[in-house]
């Protein structure tokens, strides 16, 4: 697992080995939850499952993306961050805690 970010902002990532593929899992801040899911094929468009009211996708999309180009695997991102009532200047800053795990991927 990887983490970035401190206090309620503090983000992480969890990578598991399907034998062929791999899933990530991201949490983090107040609560984690499962606002998205991006599926990742080598070659292929990705396939994005939004929640409604969840922009978490965003932050999925290109960790499935890298992990998928660099491996070339199938790969499953899923996962979400929240932090209750936040402002725009802290959903940017979860947004760049998560930018600095794909650095890690």
């Amino acid at each position: 697992m990887i983490t970035s970010g401190e206090g309620k902002y503090k983000v992480f990532l969890e990578k598991h080995i399907l034998d062929d593929d791999l899933v990530y899992i991201l949490g983090g801040g107040e609560k984690s939850h499962v606002g998205g899911v991006v599926v990742c094929e080598p070659y292929k468009n990705p396939e994005i499952m939004k929640f409604e009211g969840h922009y978490d996708y965003l932050v999925l999309q290109p960790i499935a993306e890298k992990a998928c180009k660099k491996y070339n695997k199938k790969v499953i991102a899923v996962g979400g961050v929240h932090v209750d009532n936040a402002s725009k200047e802290e959903i940017d800053i979860l947004v760049n805690n998560c930018k600095e795990l794909l650095k890690c991927i």
